[in-house]
């Protein structure tokens, strides 16, 4: 009913969060996007089975890769530079940490990935008639994903 107490437990707003990206530093992004971790499934049955259906068993994790997205700012190369270390199979790979805070700037929970790279940087897209902000993407790839709660 209308005016009775709710509870004092509210989920976690997210909007007030912060990347940091081994030696490049904490960076502003507007947007984070791609946390998820999947187990690939492995059918199997072996031939005295006496059912007549495969087993599901869990395979090799897989994760997506992160698309981060930040306003251009003038003098800031820092994602294309980090782009451009990659000399035919070799990249400077980096610990990215990105965490959910609350009203004080304190993190609640914090996702920690493990040798995280570039794999795509997506300019501005330019329109002489428009008035949107001047927005890049980050797209990285990375070897795991650990989630913390602080």
């Amino acid at each position: 009913m209308a005016g009775e107490k709710q509870d004092n437990v509210w989920p976690m707003p997210a909007f007030y969060f912060k990347v940091e990206i081994g030696s490049l530093g904490e960076i502003a992004f507007k947007e984070v996007s791609g946390l998820d971790a999947e187990a690939q499934v492995i059918e199997y049955r072996h031939g005295n089975s006496p059912q007549f259906s495969t087993i599901k068993m869990p395979g090799i994790k897989k994760y997506s890769n992160i698309q981060l997205k930040k306003g251009v700012f003038a003098k800031d190369n820092k994602l294309f530079d980090w782009f451009n270390t990659i000399k035919l199979n070799t990249i400077q790979r980096e610990a990215v940490t990105i965490s959910l805070l609350d009203e004080e700037g304190n993190p609640t929970m914090v996702w920690k990935l493990t040798n995280a790279w570039p794999t795509k940087v997506t300019g501005v897209s330019l329109k002489s008639d428009g008035n949107e902000v001047a927005i890049e993407q980050l797209d990285m790839a990375h070897e795991g994903l650990v989630i913390e709660n602080a």
